[in-house]
């Protein structure tokens, strides 16, 4: 589905004299986050290796755009260039983007990382091709957790009820709703008050986003549920990206692939640390040993089957046999 908005951001021009180009990248993530810090790094890289042809402007912290959702119209429509979105935004402009939503599919980051960077994971990122946007590469945001104010998770029965934010996918408000708490989405941007306030008992985030968006202030506890694995994608304005010549195209291509590493490791140093000054805060931490964790699995099968039925079983397959190949 094509969702087009207006913008008053209005529509990048060249310099005429000296041909540079303005990229303008727009996320949520404040500039503590390791996917800021590495877009700030993008930048660096891009503008040097560029001798100046290609500027990059950072608008962090949602200060364009209140949503991922928003953010990715804008670059769909040319009003900016790039942005970072959590890949659940992407389901409402490729629906195969929702088999990426559905939990309990990787065991880890290693594998993630595979399926991702692989034959799978970019078939999917050409796939944006079709709705004007370049998927340049995978970052991470990481396994997310449930967390809320009411008490520890380990079981679906512990939130059974709670009113829990989801994500801007269908899949993740379906099987929160599988797992017996009432969900739905909302924005990010609103995120701590609505906690604060009590509009929203739980919602669930991964370790860094939750520490450097300070919502560990507003919510009680954090239970370890590893429910998904949720990347970021780096995506460009597929128009902009082709109006570059073929040294330029390089040029940012080179760049994202240090980002995606770069960002990746980062944020594993900062899960460690960010954790345990969450801990040292207050926030209340708990384990959800793998015998727990298949009660949500089971709880989730409908949700599998009712995406199967509507994104088709030959993805699914490919998915499956991208997983084997990674193990």
């Amino acid at each position: 589905m094509m969702v087009l908005i207006s913008s008053a951001c209005g529509r990048p021009g060249t310099d005429e004299e000296s041909g540079q180009k303005t990229i303008r990248i727009a996320h949520l993530v404040n500039p503590t986050q390791s996917s800021h810090m590495m877009a700030e790094a993008f930048k660096e890289q891009v503008e040097e290796e560029s001798g100046g042809q290609l500027r990059v402007e950072i608008y962090p912290s949602g200060s364009l755009f209140p949503s991922d959702r928003e953010a990715i119209e804008a670059v769909q429509l040319g009003n900016i260039e790039m942005t970072i979105p959590a890949l659940a935004s992407l389901s409402g402009f490729d629906q195969n983007f929702m088999i990426l939503d559905l939990p309990y599919l990787f065991e880890n980051e290693a594998e993630a990382y595979s399926v991702l960077d692989g034959p799978f994971g970019q078939e999917l990122l050409d796939g944006l091709e079709e709705v004007n946007i370049k998927g340049l590469v995978y970052g991470e945001n990481g396994f997310r957790h449930i967390t809320n104010n009411i008490n520890p998770v380990y079981t679906p029965e512990d939130i059974e009820g709670q009113k829990m934010r989801t994500l801007e996918s269908p899949v993740h408000t379906d099987f929160f709703n599988a797992f017996g708490a009432n969900a739905s989405p909302f924005a990010f941007g609103e995120m701590y008050s609505s906690l604060q306030q009590g509009t929203y008992d739980a919602m669930e985030a991964p370790i860094a986003l939750m520490y450097t968006s300070n919502l560990y202030e507003v919510q009680e506890y954090m239970s370890f549920t590893s429910h998904v694995y949720m990347p970021i994608a780096l995506l460009m304005n597929n128009d902009f990206f082709e109006s570059l010549d073929e040294d330029h195209q390089e040029i940012l291509m080179d760049a994202a692939e240090t980002f995606r590493e770069d960002q990746r490791e980062l944020e594993q140093e900062q899960n460690v640390e960010y954790l345990e000054e969450m801990k040292e805060a207050g926030l209340q931490v708990n384990d959800v040993s793998d015998e727990e964790k298949q009660a949500f699995r089971d709880r989730a099968e409908p949700v599998y089957e009712k995406y199967r039925e509507m994104l088709g079983p030959e993805l699914f397959e490919d998915l499956e046999a991208a997983i084997e190949e990674a193990e």
